[in-house]
């Protein structure tokens, strides 16, 4: 490892510290103290790093390589369908409405219908990483805007392969030129329906090899019990797998991205996401410093009015077309403003579409460098047009910011029960285990239910169960016995993947709302699975049996056998729920065999004068009402 490279990390990763709290303590985002850190150090400013920035942004590619990864990670195919409305309608609205308005404008600068049509869709693009971090840190990531945002993001990141596929098509290819360009890809000098074509099989020869070939080699690797030889073999799954989509002539990011999508699916995604979450927020940092001081200064300078104009033009037309796909969506005015903002900037996406473009000559090298210039301005300016937003707009709207929460609570007792979650499901369980002499500790995480419940005499802790350093204060690591009672089922669902990963010697007894909860439960492993609607409902079914003159003992013990009979089937049945055609017929076929043996149980006692505990039923004999 050179010199050269530490030092560059080392001013990097200092400039970070200097300036992003110095931009926090100005009450600014970290994404401008990191700008500003990239524009300082840069060859452009005080030129500590970077040659023309060239080794800079080879620096700034493996930052945009990981956080694609983790992108695609947290991709959660079930969270993906419910969404697809959502994902469909905002997210096709804003690509079609962005290009159609912007290919007409690029004709206008006397490019060729190819070049105007490419650089509209890669401007069509926003950035990822610049949305979903100024959500976080504003705590808006569940309001409206902020769904909205990540649905529009999401069609565009899966937008990118269709896109990818079709540029070849656009392109003047120079086979001399491409083979210069290429370094080394298989594509080079291929026809342009071949090379489209070849970006299509490589796409889906991924996905395939991904489920058939990477899964269960990480299986294999987890056998031998190393936590960071699992890390390490993920890593060399998606630089191996970027490697790949470089030598066939596409995207290194566009191959992390489709590596975390197909790990998303796999048992492995929250042991990944726990592992590299660390390394986030750093290599999101390292991407914002790169972006920073890879404004090409010097093309401003030469043809700054032209640079700055069209930076404006994609800023106004972007921030249009999402305002009126808000308005239609019937978005509020505060939650449209911060939706249209957050997203009329060009993003990461956009780097790589016109490397891409200038790679198969649809647009010049001069050119490229202009328009790289551009999507860096828009990024950079987005934070100032955020805070512009929230310090003199959207106080005249009186935008809903998430309030202060309290800091969590110093737990001071030990017990063999922790019970996570204390509504109203929560709190039947805590109260039954008290009656009966066991005491539970017991975590919540609304402040506003902890104040109510101390008020009504019972000891509850306020504090965000999933995290570790609060469930190593609660004991944990002494308890028996975890009681995952969370309202929410993806929170509960990851709190049990913790607690599976740190502390694998508890026993989990987890809520599930419903039958799909249970199944995601017993994938993580989980044996002890209660569902709400199983036992109300068997509850009301047995009060109906009642009700139609049946036995109060048979009833009851017809409803714990179909509960008992349910339970068996719900394991067999989790196993095969993803082949459609399997699963239904393999719900038939156990439906048929619960009630043929409900009925033979119903027989047998019948047969037998069952007169087990129903007191109820020999007085109303003797009394002569039966």
């Amino acid at each position: 490892m050179s010199s050269s490279f530490l030092i560059q990390a080392l001013v990097f990763i200092g400039a970070a510290i200097v300036f992003v709290p110095f931009a926090k303590k100005l009450g600014l985002s970290s994404i401008i103290g990191y700008l500003l850190a990239g524009i300082i150090i840069g060859p452009f400013g005080l030129g500590f790093v970077g040659e023309n920035g060239q080794d800079l942004m080879h620096a700034a590619e493996f930052g945009v390589v990981m956080m694609l990864f983790l992108i695609g990670l947290e991709l959660d195919p079930k969270a993906f369908w419910e969404m697809r409305k959502s994902i469909t309608g905002l997210g096709l609205s804003q690509m079609l409405g962005t290009t159609l308005l912007l290919f007409p404008i690029m004709l206008t600068l006397q490019w060729s219908w190819q070049s105007a049509l490419a650089v509209a869709l890669a401007f069509s693009m926003s950035s990822t990483a610049i949305v979903l971090q100024t959500l976080k840190e504003k705590h808006l990531s569940r309001s409206i805007a902020g769904e909205a945002s990540f649905s529009v993001l999401l069609f565009q990141d899966i937008a990118v392969i269709p896109i990818l596929a079709l540029l070849p098509l656009l392109g003047n290819i120079d086979p001399a030129a491409t083979q210069t360009d290429a370094h080394g890809s298989l594509m080079a000098g291929q026809p342009a329906w071949l090379q489209g074509l070849f970006v299509v099989l490589a796409v889906g020869l991924i996905l395939l090899a991904g489920r058939f070939l990477v899964v269960p080699f990480l299986r294999y690797v987890s056998k031998s019990g190393l936590r960071e030889l699992l890390t390490a073999s993920s890593l060399f799954v998606v630089i191996g797998v970027a490697t790949l989509m470089q030598v066939v002539g596409l995207s290194p990011a566009l191959g992390a991205f489709l590596a975390g999508v197909v790990l998303a699916n796999s048992e492995f995604r929250h042991e990944l996401e726990s592992n590299v979450e660390p390394f986030k927020g750093l290599l999101l940092g390292l991407f914002f410093v790169s972006v920073g001081s890879t404004i090409d200064f010097n093309q401003i300078k030469n043809d700054p009015a032209n640079i700055v104009m069209l930076a404006a033009l994609v800023l106004i037309v972007k921030f249009g077309v999402l305002f009126a796909i808000g308005r239609f969506s019937k978005m509020g005015r505060d939650q449209n403003l911060l939706f249209s903002l957050g997203l009329s900037q060009i993003g990461e996406f956009g780097f790589v579409l016109l490397s891409f473009i200038g790679q198969i000559n649809i647009i010049d090298p001069a050119l490229n460098a202009k328009l790289m210039a551009v999507v860096a301005i828009t990024m950079a300016t987005t934070p100032f047009l955020l805070l512009i937003n929230d310090k003199w707009i959207l106080p005249y709207f009186g935008i809903p910011e998430a309030a202060d929460k309290p800091e969590a609570d110093t737990i001071d007792q030990r017990n063999k029960v922790i019970l996570a979650g204390f509504g109203h499901f929560g709190n039947t369980i805590g109260r039954l285990l008290r009656a009966n002499g066991v005491e539970a500790t017991i975590v919540d995480n609304d402040p506003d239910r902890v104040e109510l419940l101390r008020n009504m005499g019972f000891k509850v802790y306020y504090g965000d169960a999933t995290r570790l350093e609060l469930l190593k204060s609660a004991g944990l690591e002494e308890a028996t016995l975890l009681i995952a009672a969370i309202d929410s089922p993806e929170t509960n669902n990851f709190l049990i993947s913790r607690v599976r990963e740190h502390f694998p010697h508890l026993k989990i007894m987890a809520r599930a709302r419903n039958r799909n909860d249970a199944y995601e439960l017993i994938d993580m492993g989980v044996h002890d699975v209660y569902r709400e609607t199983l036992y109300t409902a068997v509850h009301l079914g047995v009060d109906a049996l009642v009700h139609l003159g049946f036995r109060k003992y048979t009833a009851n013990r017809q409803g714990q056998k179909f509960i008992q009979y349910d339970e068996k089937a719900l394991v067999k049945l989790a196993a095969k729920r993803h082949d459609l055609k399997e699963y239904i017929l393999s719900v038939k076929e156990e439906i048929e065999w619960e009630e043929q043996l409900l009925l033979n149980d119903l027989n047998i006692h019948s047969e037998m004068n069952d007169q087990s505990w129903d007191s109820e039923h020999v007085r109303e004999v003797i009394r002569g009402e039966k």
